[in-house]
Formats: structure tokens, C-alpha cells, sequence
């Protein structure tokens, strides 16, 4: 049989694998402590013992391009699923709304730039990386997952019109923690960009200050707006049409066909690239324009369990094949010294950084908006700083643009540490927000219930 029948018989294999996984996983570990992700990447790390074909073995430099965009898919569809998923609404005109994304703001401008330096920091002088390489390393594995980390994260959209929880006429997530997590991931990733460009101007020799500049107004700043321009743009106009189109046909949201979901995904991750701006940055804004057309509506849900779906395959398809690497030869280049700084980063420094962040702020709690995290919220917040397939792509990325120094140590280092967050967070997810709901003060009971329970 021909070499590349053979090939193309392991492929549809691994698609096979993967989507049986995906679909029997999510219930049959729903009560104990170990995630999909987990076992996926145990599952690959144990195939590629096998004598498999050495093209089904990616490689980071041979098979770059296709590692970029799977990733870059895979992290699309979890954006789309994260905007849809948030009921806290955030309006541009309302104080109000800014202020219940205050927890959100201090992750993302105080803890992501503390981590990025910090990160940096270490790769240089733990792993005695170039100042690029360095500030690489430390912009890949700044933002958190929104792919991975589903376990702590909001569930999706609520649509009950009695939803006891509402401001300001809009459904409002009633689990601090879980907001924090799910809306620090859906723009973070977006926002690590600018860190990504730094590094490859300084890698470039572009050390001079119109460089600088540029990257000042433009990648720190212009496309951050064009992004969410765009994003908002698309996500207005496919609402428009799905809610409110005078042509039925239109109205997708009356006719119930919730692919159009995914032509949100493309349209407005397709546009804001073309205008420049940061295609991440568009896909969560256009979800979250999405989410802000009738809260209540059903077809919210509809449109999230079709990219839950999706973004549950394609996960498991890169763990498995990030699984598959590990046992090929990706940690081969990994010292003790990109071990211990793997190990620092999940546990020292993401932790330490959200939680002075979110110790930074107003402290008073009867004002709508003001952090009311408690103490253990804030460490349970801090310390699921899940990183993934995005610091897979914004390597790829990076790497495809420029030829940074230390390569293989960047790929090792940044493969350690996204397995040992997938089996570290995973392990811990379910246990952590359980003694967390456990420890949170109960509703008083209703006087009839009070009633009933003491009997006649």
C-alpha cells in the first residue's frame, strides 16, 4: 500500500479518536477530579510511543505552518464561544458596566504586563536567552486559555426571562470567579499580541525610536481599536439581520439555524485582518455584540452549544497531537533550567501577579462594580492562570515572521509548560471550585421553606 495511503489512514484514525473523545469525555469525568484535556494529552503522550508515521510527529519547524493555523482556529472558535458565553454586559456609555468588569481591567493591565516581565525576565536570566527570544517567551505564555479552561469558567449564556440576577435590565453573571477567568481569557489573548510584535521588532534590530514609536501608537494602540471596531461592526450587523431582519429568511434567530455563529467567526476575524487590526481582539467583541441583542432569547444558546461543540474537537485534536510531540521529541531540547522556570511560571508568577492585581483597587463593598472578591476568591482566581493553544500559536506566529535565537529551547520550554498547566489546572479545577461554592455563604431560606422544613 502506498506510503501516503497509509498516512492518510492514521489521520482519519487520529479525527476519529479525537471526536469519540470529545464526545464521551465531557460526561464520563463530569464527577471526578481529572479533565478532558488531561487524559487527551496522556492519550498522545502514550501514541507516540508507538511506531507511528513520522509525518503524523509534527515539528515546529517542518510542519510550522499548520501547527499556526490550528491553533489559530481552535483559539477563534473559543473566543466566539467565551463572548457568548458572558451574560455581564459592558456598555460603552455606562459607568456602571465598566465598573463590574473592574476585576477583568486589574488582570488584564496590571497582572498581564507584570507576567510578561517577569516571564521575560526569568528566560533571560534562568535560561540566558536573547533579550527577543526572552520577551518572547514571556509574551507567548502571558495570556491565559479560553480553550482550556472550560472547568472554570461560565457555562454559557442564560436566557431565563425570570433569571433572578439582573442589572440594569441585562443578565449578570452571579459567579465572580468565573467571570473574572472567562473575560480575562477572552481578551487577553488579543492583547498579548502587541508583546508578540515588540519581541520580533527587537529580534529585527529595531531598536531605533521611530520603530519604537510606531509600535507605541500603532500595535500597542491602533489595532487594539481597530479590532474591536471591527468586531463590533460585524456583530451589530449579523444582529441586525438575525433579530430583527424585515426578511424572514434573514431572521435566523426566528428560523433557528445557529451556523451562523460561525460565519461570525470568520467574517469578523477575516475583516478586522484585513483593516489590520487584531483579528482575536474582533471575534471576542463581535461575540459579545452578539450576546447583547435580546439576552433572553434562545438562540444565544443555540449559536454556543454549535461552537462549544466544535471548539471541544478541535482542542482535543491539538492536545493529542501536542501529546503525540512530547513523547517525538519536543521536550528534548529541556533543561532542568526551563523545567524549574516552567514550574515558577505557573505557580509563582501568574499566581503572585493576579493576586497583588487584584489586591490593587477599591475595597469598599456596597457600591455595584467594586471588587468583592473574597480572599479566597481572589487566591482561586489567581491561581487558574491556565496557559494553551494560544501561546502555540502566538509561537508559531512569532517564529514564522522572524528567526528567533534558541528555538528548540522556546518550543520545549513553552510545550512543558502548557502540559504541565493542563495536568496541574486540570486535576485541581473540578476540587477547587467545589470547596469554593462550599465555602460561600448559602441564600436564606424562603419563609415557606422555613416552614416546610420545620414541619407541622
Amino acid at each position: 500500500m502506498p506510503t501516503d495511503l497509509i498516512n492518510a489512514d492514521f489521520v482519519y484514525l487520529l479525527a476519529g479518536i479525537s471526536l469519540l473523545l470529545a464526545v464521551v469525555l465531557p460526561h464520563a469525568l463530569s464527577s471526578v477530579a481529572l479533565s478532558a484535556p488531561t487524559v487527551l494529552l496522556g492519550v498522545g503522550v502514550l501514541a507516540g510511543l508507538l511506531p507511528l508515521p513520522a509525518e503524523v510527529v509534527l515539528s515546529p519547524t517542518e510542519d510550522r505552518p499548520f501547527i499556526e493555523h490550528l491553533a489559530e482556529l481552535t483559539v477563534l472558535v473559543s473566543l466566539m464561544g467565551v463572548g457568548l458565553a458572558l451574560d455581564r454586559p459592558l456598555s460603552f456609555r455606562s459607568r456602571a458596566s465598566w465598573r463590574r468588569w473592574g476585576t477583568t481591567w486589574r488582570l488584564l493591565l496590571i497582572a498581564m504586563p507584570l507576567s510578561i516581565a517577569a516571564a521575560a525576565w526569568l528566560g533571560w536570566w534562568v535560561l540566558g536567552l536573547a533579550p527577543a527570544s526572552a520577551l518572547l517567551l514571556g509574551a507567548v505564555l502571558a495570556p491565559t486559555d479560553p480553550v482550556l479552561a472550560s472547568d472554570v469558567q461560565v457555562a454559557g449564556p442564560t436566557t431565563d426571562e425570570e433569571d433572578d440576577d439582573q442589572v440594569d435590565g441585562a443578565v449578570d453573571e452571579r459567579d465572580e470567579v468565573r467571570f473574572a477567568l472567562t473575560s480575562e481569557a477572552g481578551l487577553n489573548d488579543a492583547l498579548a499580541f502587541p508583546f508578540v510584535y515588540l519581541a520580533i521588532i527587537v529580534v529585527g534590530a529595531g531598536s531605533a525610536l521611530d520603530d519604537v514609536g510606531k509600535w507605541l501608537a500603532w500595535d500597542l494602540v491602533g489595532k487594539i481599536v481597530v479590532g474591536a471596531a471591527v468586531g463590533m461592526l460585524i456583530g451589530w450587523a449579523l444582529a441586525k439581520a438575525a433579530f430583527r431582519s424585515r426578511v424572514r429568511s434573514v431572521r435566523t434567530a426566528e428560523t433557528g439555524e445557529p451556523l451562523l455563529v460561525l460565519a461570525a467567526v470568520l467574517l469578523s476575524y477575516g475583516a478586522a485582518e484585513v483593516a489590520q487590526g487584531y483579528g482575536f481582539l474582533a471575534v471576542f467583541a463581535c461575540a459579545m455584540t452578539l450576546r447583547s441583542f435580546d439576552r433572553t432569547d434562545s438562540y444565544h444558546a443555540l449559536m454556543h452549544g454549535v461552537v462549544e461543540r466544535l471548539e471541544r474537537l478541535l482542542t482535543l485534536v491539538v492536545l493529542l497531537l501536542l501529546g503525540v510531540a512530547i513523547s517525538g521529541g519536543l521536550l528534548d531540547a529541556l533543561s532542568w533550567r526551563g523545567a524549574v522556570l516552567g514550574i515558577a511560571l505557573v505557580l509563582l508568577v501568574r499566581p503572585v501577579t493576579a493576586w497583588l492585581a487584584l489586591r490593587i483597587g477599591p475595597r469598599p463593598r456596597d457600591r455595584v462594580g467594586d471588587d468583592h472578591l473574597q480572599p479566597r476568591e481572589r487566591w482561586v482566581t489567581a491561581f487558574f492562570g491556565i496557559r494553551g493553544i494560544g501561546s502555540i500559536y502566538y509561537l508559531a506566529y512569532a517564529t514564522g515572521q522572524d528567526p528567533f535565537s534558541g528555538q528548540d529551547t522556546l518550543w520545549a520550554t513553552v510545550g512543558f509548560v502548557i502540559a504541565f498547566s493542563v495536568v496541574l489546572h486540570g486535576i485541581s479545577a473540578t476540587p477547587a471550585m467545589t470547596w469554593l461554592e462550599r465555602q460561600r455563604p448559602q441564600p436564606a431560606a424562603e419563609d415557606g421553606d422555613v416552614q416546610e422544613a420545620a414541619g407541622p
